[in-house]
């Protein structure tokens, strides 16, 4: 029977998604780099990405997921109290891109904040919205997971330019008394960072060299072990400490890096690999966004129900995890 151990007073009240037009399919990357179609699905499971235009940026990810937030649900932003976006690739890292939001959407009065937890972003800023709701001191908080990771890809890298794709997702949270924020879960293994990192200002993490050109570097035998083994443990340890069954899990919805990975956390955690939504097909690896990115794709199949239990799993660059088990209030 699913206990209610994490306090909660959080609700999904709208949705919305966004991608860039412009496709990057496997076959183009074929005249970019040695690879192939084949080579690229058997070992990702990705067909192919959307990347942004050359004027287009993390920004307008995020309108673009805002206005169709909108346009489904009807939402109502003016009283929106705070905003919440995450992103590894914004536009500026001052002024934020959550203070762009409030701009573009003329939303009078909030509190505006950028977090930066590369995959685990989205799940993150899902849980800190919770948490915001349970002082009283905020009812509505908008939050987003956008990324222009094409912007950050050395695309001479054939390790890492086949995986990247543009995008974001928005959820509008509200305060509501049945708060369908069911379980969580976080961890963090900061001292394996060097594996998964795109630089800023300094030449090393905690001693090690890294390449400091700004683009995303990844060792990839290294973050698919952890990431394989981790998750794993991640799944099974958030459902031992909640009395949680499989049962309790109507759709498993991971951060969208590698459908191998996925799969083989499905296996180790008997996991319905059926009932995983996942979005590295059709946009490949987004970061922030891919979570949502997969539910999109998800509720235009008509796929998940209003009542449906749904586990978010972000997991990437940090390296750094947050799980949620919500139940869809839409």
């Amino acid at each position: 029977m699913l206990q209610h151990p994490l306090r909660s007073l959080a609700a999904i009240t709208a949705f919305g998604a966004y991608v860039p037009e412009r496709v990057l399919t496997n076959h183009d990357l074929e005249q970019l780099v040695e690879t192939s179609d084949e080579w690229i699905f058997q070992r990702t499971g990705i067909k192919e990405r959307r990347i942004a235009a050359e004027g287009q940026f993390c920004s307008d990810m995020c309108f673009g997921a805002v206005r169709d937030l909108q346009l489904r649900y009807g939402a109502v932003l003016e009283d929106v109290d705070y905003v919440i976006v995450a992103t590894t690739t914004p536009d500026t890292y001052f002024p934020s891109m959550s203070a762009r939001v409030q701009a573009e959407f003329g939303i009078a009065s909030c509190g505006a904040a950028d977090i930066q937890a590369a995959c685990a972003g989205f799940v993150s800023g899902l849980q800190m919205a919770n948490g915001l709701l349970l002082t009283g001191a905020y009812h509505k908080i908008l939050v987003i997971g956008a990324e222009t990771l094409s912007k950050a890809t050395d695309y001479t890298d054939r390790t890492t330019c086949i995986l990247f794709g543009d995008g974001a997702g928005a959820m509008l949270v509200e305060r509501r008394e049945d708060g369908a924020f069911l379980a969580s879960y976080n961890r963090t293994s900061g001292g394996d960072g060097h594996h998964l990192y795109r630089s800023s200002l300094a030449s090393a993490i905690d001693g090690v060299p890294i390449k400091t050109n700004g683009m995303i570097v990844q060792n990839g035998r290294q973050v698919y072990a952890w990431a394989v083994t981790s998750v794993t443990k991640g799944i099974q340890e958030l459902m031992a400490r909640n009395n949680l069954t499989l049962d309790d899990i109507g759709w498993f919805v991971p951060h969208s890096a590698n459908m191998r990975i996925v799969e083989s956390v499905c296996e180790r955690t008997g996991v319905s690999l059926e009932r995983t939504l996942t979005s590295i097909r059709e946009y490949g690896n987004t970061s922030a966004a891919s979570i949502p990115l997969a539910i999109d794709l998800a509720l235009k199949e008509d796929r998940i129900k209003n009542g449906d239990t749904l586990l978010l799993y972000g997991f990437g660059g940090g390296l750094t995890e947050s799980a949620l088990l919500l139940r869809w209030t839409l």
